[in-house]
């Protein structure tokens, strides 16, 4: 993997120099690809860290570039879209993407994002074995499942303990509760999706606790699309 490359993709030149003149300033390389076709034979010859992709792309749009790199690797991807539409960021996020941000966007709010998927995938890959995650007020110890808000240990069933878990072990990234529902009860499950939303208003009783004053962390819902567990810097 190429350490700092940024793939931008956007048939827009001018939203394409915007971007990379933002993520050189912040210390990045970028490579820049045009339409469909090209994006995904520059994620396979490039190997960027990261891929910045729009969703309107002449000769392959940006849901099927991200559905063909999915093919071949994990590349975080944050997706752009003009449309603003609830269908586009679900299928996005359930086809592999990371995030997305829409148009017209704050090209400093881009490369903060950036930077936060970045710092979870490190992260993630230096803590890949871990079996604890320890917050301000909140650990999670997955080999005890056992969790502790602010010293004080809870009581969590269950589901509820592998859907902070998952959660946690992924801060930042957007979930659809389709995705919750296959990664925390499985495949084979075929329940209402108002199972997720109970669960999230349970976990939030048990770990959110306000009056003990302002939380590191928080379950956050995204309206339209799920739920991201979001860690504040302290």
């Amino acid at each position: 993997m190429s350490e700092g490359l940024i793939l931008v993709v956007d048939d827009e030149e001018h939203i394409r120099e915007l971007v990379r003149l933002y993520l050189e300033k912040a210390g990045f390389t970028v490579a820049v690809a045009a339409d469909g076709e090209e994006a995904v034979e520059s994620a396979k010859k490039l190997a960027p860290q990261l891929i910045i992709l729009d969703i309107m792309l002449p000769k392959m749009d940006g849901l099927a570039v991200c559905r063909e790199v999915r093919k071949f690797a994990e590349t975080p991807i944050i997706m752009l879209t003009a449309k603003g539409e609830e269908f586009d960021k679900v299928l996005g996020l359930e086809l592999g993407a990371d995030d997305y941000i829409t148009k017209p966007f704050s090209p400093r709010e881009l490369v903060a994002r950036v930077k936060a998927i970045l710092r979870r995938v490190a992260a993630d890959t230096t803590a890949a074995n871990d079996d604890q995650i320890s917050l301000p007020g909140l650990t999670v110890n997955k080999a005890s499942r056992e969790v502790h808000v602010r010293g004080r240990e809870v009581t969590l069933t269950p589901k509820e303990f592998d859907l902070l878990w998952y959660l946690v072990k992924n801060p930042g990234k957007v979930f659809t509760r389709e995705q919750l529902l296959t990664a925390v009860w499985g495949y084979d499950y075929y329940g209402d999706l108002r199972t997720v939303d109970t669960h999230i208003k349970r976990l939030r009783e048990k770990v959110e606790r306000e009056e003990t004053g302002a939380n590191a962390y928080q379950i956050k819902t995204i309206w339209g699309v799920g739920y991201k567990f979001e860690v504040q810097d302290v």
